[in-house]
């Protein structure tokens, strides 16, 4: 049996914890945003609205069109149903109490008074049935939540013509986040490639094309908009309003994200790998998909995740303006038209119920954009 050898004098026996396997720019990127709690918040919530929006049918307990009563205000759901019936005690899952009215009148306005129905309790179940949507082809009834006898369930209330507040805002995110998706697609398409056209080619082209780019950034928005909305008829179909509305978005957009990526193409331009390959002769197609584009993606990733919300308000507002779909579609700007007087806002104060939808919206895409900023560039 052989005796161990002794250790060389000198040699190093502690074991590495560092990972010897490389990593992809991807990889680190992701390392670094899971560290970010803004960033890992914003993803969760910004997957959990693309999950609404594409299973909207499904996550709305309501029928969006279906009136019931006028300006209800929102159920209220509860363990424990009061009083000494044998409804009454504290239950394993929540019950909702509906909305009728009490008999009374205010004796202000003398309208009638409504209140909680507490001698009816309504038990929440999960996938209850509803009414009937058409998913994939196919007629479903069933639903996220709902009531398990299927009668009306008001979380947030409702409307003026009587209809569910949640389940409108919920199938109205389709249509909110379809501008905002659409839009700053468009947006990121042209203005990369005008930017970084306009940053490489340079010289007198560079010149005459910046001198555009500024007109278009100095134009008036709100002008246009309200031209627009003068110049369509009140009888145009929904469709012809969004696409006046992503072309005015887009056509409005473009130009500030062109002037970023051209800055950042003129800066690597002037970099050694560039001009390596421009010595052995690479074509001008290859340096920019190769060298130039991959280096403008991460700033372009960031101006897309911080665009989003920013095309929400916008939407909101011109809904909100009259300028944006027409009934009987629904989003998130058309549903605040209903919040335009101080007397419905004091009177119905849930109208305002729209505006949270906006504000996760904006919040969720603004802590991505900011968690992927300090991960893609954390100098």
């Amino acid at each position: 049996m052989l005796a161990p050898q002794p250790e060389e004098e000198g040699e190093d026996t502690r074991v590495s914890t560092v990972s010897s396997e490389g990593q992809s720019y991807g990889k680190l990127v992701w390392r670094r945003l899971r560290r970010s709690v803004p960033g890992m918040l914003g993803l969760t919530l910004v997957s959990l609205l693309l999950l609404i929006a594409l299973f909207a049918p499904f996550m709305a307990p309501m029928d969006p069109k279906q009136p019931t009563i006028p300006f209800a205000p929102p159920d209220r759901i509860s363990w424990h149903v009061p009083g000494d019936g044998p409804e009454a005690g504290w239950r394993l899952l929540p019950v909702t109490f509906a909305t009728v009215e009490t008999g009374e009148f205010d004796p202000v306005t003398f309208q009638p008074l409504f209140g909680p129905d507490y001698d009816n309790p309504r038990r929440i179940v999960l996938f209850a049935r509803g009414w009937e949507y058409s998913f994939l082809g196919m007629t479903w009834d069933r639903h996220l939540f709902g009531a398990e006898d299927g009668s009306p369930v008001h979380i947030l209330g409702t409307d003026k013509l009587g209809r569910d507040i949640l389940s409108r805002g919920i199938i109205g995110s389709q249509i909110s986040l379809a501008i905002a998706l659409s839009s700053i697609s468009l947006i990121t398409i042209i203005g990369t490639l005008v930017g970084i056209t306009s940053g490489y080619v340079g010289g007198r082209f560079d010149q005459w094309f910046q001198r555009f780019v500024e007109i278009i950034l100095a134009f008036p928005q709100l002008p246009l908009y309200l031209a627009l909305a003068s110049l369509i008829p009140v009888t145009a179909p929904s469709g012809l309003f969004l696409t006046f509305v992503v072309a005015v978005i887009v056509g409005l957009g473009w130009a500030q994200l062109s002037r970023e990526v051209r800055s950042k193409t003129l800066a690597l331009r002037q970099v050694d790998y560039v001009r390596a390959a421009l010595a052995v002769g690479a074509s001008d197609g290859r340096i920019v998909t190769r060298h130039i584009l991959p280096n403008v993606m991460s700033h372009v990733i960031v101006a897309v995740t911080l665009g989003i919300p920013t095309i929400v308000l916008l939407e909101s507002f011109l809904g909100f303006l009259g300028f944006a779909v027409k009934p009987p579609m629904i989003s998130w700007g058309l549903m605040l038209q209903d919040a335009g007087t101080f007397s419905v806002i004091g009177s119905y104060p849930w109208i305002l119920s729209p505006v949270g939808f906006v504000l996760l919206n904006v919040f969720a895409f603004n802590a991505l954009g900011d968690g992927l900023r300090d991960a893609i560039d954390p100098y």
